[in-house]
């Protein structure tokens, strides 16, 4: 199947669940009648149910960047229309998901029983840059083995510690300085490392936080249940999952995104059952349904269809060629300097438009708009109405402000 960028752009947003496929064969029609803008997993089993639940939207996408709370909890949100940020809080809470880092070194939100296996799939390159990390910071492998061993002992029967506390534990066992910061700058960043290196070896993970703090548990206390597959599963799974959330893609876009080698990769790819596009002459992948299925064939993007979405969403971040969403020439503005820290977008018509930012600690969250193109009166009036869904999420009304 050869597509065109239009087309090609309109199936990835509905991959992205952030557009609902048109109706077709097999739609709902009544209350009483399952909903099948997406196909069920018994019809088709390359494909997953429509998410109706956090768990249920982590796992179709496998992972979604979270080093920022209130960034992911919007990501998972806004794929649930009606939920709020309590909703998505409270089903951490349960464990329908948890962050942890499970690749490229980086926090994500995955699924509770595949956390296991995908810091073991995917996190040991991490791992091994971590010696470099460990002689820049002046820390030998025995000192971070040992601080592992002190903070699984120190969680070990249900505990759970906020990184206040667990830097301070390692302060009493003098693994870092005591005080405010635990090195010699006083930055903070030894400890930090030190908890990444105990999440990253799968012996904690990120539990939801507590008084405004992040909290840290054992993993295997958090979810004491794990999936288990074998290699060949496990990366069949993760291309499944990366290509039916993100499709179409390329191999490229799934390399980078899972910091796998390119054979693992390519591996994955084989076994997953996916169905194979050519974009522009580029060979790219997806879900057989989400891709031929006629119930899933999409219209073209609206350009009256607009989104606020946050800063590190997959929308942006799932893929290293990210033309289709981005002009070139406000790249900069997304991640500023290449530090991969992406802000929030309006995105019009499934291509990016402006960025927004927010303020404010009252009632009201206060959102300072910094368009990219020219944008009309009523494409600014559907920004604010976008940007008010964000506000009835988090509870607190949002005041826009425009340049």
């Amino acid at each position: 199947m050869d597509l065109g960028p239009a087309d090609a752009l309109a199936r990835r947003m509905t991959s992205l669940l952030l557009r609902v496929p048109p109706s077709g064969p097999g739609a709902s029609t009544g209350p009483d009648v399952p909903d099948r803008r997406y196909p069920t997993s018994a019809q088709y089993p390359t494909s997953v149910q429509h998410p109706t639940s956090v768990a249920d939207v982590v796992t179709w996408f496998g992972a979604m960047q979270a080093q920022d709370l209130a960034s992911v909890v919007w990501s998972v949100g806004l794929r649930l229309p009606g939920s709020t940020a309590t909703d998505v809080l409270d089903a951490l809470e349960r464990r329908e998901a948890v962050r942890t880092w499970p690749m490229r070194g980086t926090v994500h939100l995955v699924p509770a029983r595949d956390a296991r296996w995908m810091l073991e799939l995917m996190g040991g390159r991490a791992l091994a840059g971590a010696a470099a990390r460990r002689a820049h910071l002046g820390l030998s492998e025995q000192v971070a083995d040992r601080a592992v061993e002190v903070l699984g002992t120190a969680l070990a029967g249900g505990g759970r510690l906020s990184r206040s506390q667990c830097r301070q534990v390692l302060a009493e066992a003098g693994i870092i300085g005591g005080g405010v910061g635990d090195d010699a700058g006083g930055t903070g960043v030894l400890g930090y490392h030190l908890l990444w290196y105990a999440s990253q070896r799968g012996v904690t993970c990120i539990a939801p936080d507590a008084d405004g703090e992040q909290t840290v548990v054992l993993l295997d206390e958090w979810v004491p249940d794990p999936h288990r597959p074998e290699r060949d599963e496990a990366l069949a799974t993760v291309a499944r999952r990366y290509f039916t959330s993100h499709g179409p893609a390329a191999c490229e876009d799934f390399t980078r995104w899972t910091g796998l080698t390119a054979a693992d990769a390519r591996r994955g790819i084989a076994e997953a059952g996916l169905a194979t596009v050519r974009v522009e002459g580029r060979e790219m992948y997806g879900d057989p349904v989400l891709l031929e299925a006629s119930l899933a064939r999409p219209r073209p993007v609206d350009a009256d269809e607009v989104l606020a979405l946050p800063g590190f969403d997959e929308y942006l971040l799932g893929y290293k060629d990210r033309s289709l969403m981005l002009a070139a020439e406000h790249q900069q503005v997304i991640v500023p300097g290449g530090n991969g820290v992406f802000q929030p977008t309006i995105v019009r018509g499934g291509r990016v438009v402006a960025t927004w930012k927010r303020s404010g600690s009252g009632r009201r969250t206060v959102v300072a708009v910094r368009p990219l193109v020219r944008l009309a009166a009523a494409d600014r009036r559907r920004a604010e109405v976008a940007l008010g869904r964000y506000g009835s999420f988090t509870s607190r009304p949002v005041e826009v402000r425009w340049p």
